[in-house]
């Protein structure tokens, strides 16, 4: 794993820890989050193991999004090929994901740590893209990746098998570093003529 470590206004985003996947374990296997992920039940052996193999991945950037100390969430980050012909530039990709204790919900938590990761990426791992995925009804992650700047490539109908709601629709979304960049210059155009204007 990279070791990515970042500050944002109230967060630190960190690499995650043997010692905390007890306390990930918590939140992520709550009702509430696991309705809207895929793998809906993990095995506390298999998940601890997954994140030891995710530390020695040189392409996954994944952190643990800590608030005073206490593990509030997780953002995962995977740089991966695009797709293309031969000649391709390599690992010019990232899939991104998220899992927040929902105890910590509006707050704008999980927005700060999302944007701190889009930014590393685009800025630091030199990635051209991001995609990330989610349930056409999980409302609080469709606000989380359009709030970042995403844009929603896909709607796929009735793409997605839900446990409980049966088959329904999946959004897919992306974004490119250069559309990061403008919409960043236009918010730091905004702030500066707001400042003349104060």
């Amino acid at each position: 794993m990279g070791s990515t470590n970042l500050r944002t206004e109230r967060l630190e985003l960190r690499p995650v820890r043997d010692e905390d996947v007890d306390r990930i374990l918590e939140y992520r296997n709550l009702p509430e989050v696991t309705r809207w992920l895929l793998r809906t039940e993990v095995d506390p052996a298999s998940f601890r193991a997954a994140w030891r193999r995710a530390a020695e991945d040189p392409d996954d950037h994944s952190v643990a999004v800590a608030l005073d100390g206490v593990v509030i969430g997780t953002v995962s980050l995977n740089v991966v090929d695009g797709m293309g012909q031969p000649g391709m530039p390599p690992r010019t990709e990232a899939e991104l994901g998220y899992i927040f204790d929902p105890r910590y919900g509006g707050n704008g938590y999980a927005t700060e740590a999302v944007t701190a990761m889009v930014a590393h990426a685009f800025d630091r791992l030199g990635v051209r893209r991001i995609t990330a995925g989610c349930f056409a009804d999980n409302l609080a992650s469709v606000r989380i990746l359009e709030k970042v700047g995403m844009r929603r490539e896909q709607h796929g109908v009735g793409d997605s098998w839900h446990a409980e709601l049966g088959w329904v629709d999946g959004y897919t979304y992306a974004l490119l570093a250069e559309t990061w960049r403008r919409g960043t210059e236009r918010r730091a155009g905004d702030g500066d003529e707001d400042q003349r204007f104060d």
